[in-house]
């Protein structure tokens, strides 16, 4: 399950539809182009509290990648990042789907 995971977020990140980090992500779910936020199992309590505030408030799903480590994330995405938004429904369809069906959710 992780690694199709990782390697969907790495094709989704080729393909420019991804947002980065708190500040990127939290940007995308309030202009509505997010349809997924993901995070890493690592980041604070305080970044999580922060991101779930704001999945709730905008309707954004928000999955924690429960066996995804900050260097799992951002060696798939070549970026350092553990939070990320996904802007594009068919990446996020995919993504919710394969984290289901691992049992990650």
């Amino acid at each position: 399950m992780k690694n199709k995971v990782l390697a969907l977020l790495g094709f989704a990140a080729k393909a420019n539809k991804l947002s980065y980090g708190m500040n990127m992500t939290v940007s995308a779910i309030k202009s509505k182009k997010s349809k997924l936020a993901l995070c890493s199992f690592e980041i604070s309590d305080k970044s999580r509290k922060e991101i779930n505030f704001f999945s709730n408030k905008y309707g954004v799903q928000m999955l924690p990648l429960n066996d995804c480590g900050i260097e799992e994330i951002s060696t798939a995405l070549g970026k350092r990042c553990g939070i990320v938004s996904v802007n594009d429904t068919q990446f996020a369809t995919a993504l919710v789907r394969e984290i289901a069906e691992g049992g990650n959710i």
